[in-house]
């Protein structure tokens, strides 16, 4: 049979469509369905947002800057019934890549736990006294501004 031939098709052209007994006819949407594009890397988008997540560096502190935190820490520690509600900045590492955010968050202190280094709220969140890095309240900034 020649490729070129326009009737090598002649003998089976007219044959019925073949209908199987034993399996329902699939529809239209189902048939389209299987050739429908897909994700040939599962996860892909997930991890190429992930990579482009941005973190931030911790900064370390300087002398002069630890100290005022220090003096900060020792007012609220001193004075904790009277202080009410703080500001605080602190970092908050990522857990999947180096670097982390750093957030500000405002919270009313139930204690100082200094055995375990952190700052317990009243509504039970805890904050690492290793990360925090700045305290705003005016009465810390009253107390520290009297002292010098």
């Amino acid at each position: 049979m020649n490729e070129k031939d326009p009737h090598r098709y002649d003998d089976i052209i007219d044959l019925p469509h073949f209908k199987s007994k034993n399996r329902r006819e699939m529809s239209a949407y189902d048939r389209a369905a299987q050739f429908a594009p897909f994700d040939a890397l599962d996860g892909y988008d997930e991890a190429m947002e992930e990579t482009a997540r941005t973190t931030d560096n911790e900064v370390v502190l300087g002398e002069s800057e630890l100290q005022l935190l220090n003096d900060k820490f020792q007012v609220l520690f001193q004075h904790l019934k009277d202080i009410g509600e703080i500001e605080i900045t602190y970092f908050e590492p990522d857990l999947y890549k180096d670097g982390g955010v750093y957030l500000n968050r405002k919270i009313t202190v139930k204690r100082i736990d200094l055995a375990n280094r952190i700052i317990v709220s009243v509504d039970n969140e805890k904050f690492s006294l290793d990360y925090i890095t700045d305290i705003r309240n005016a009465y810390i900034s009253k107390y520290l501004e009297g002292i010098d």
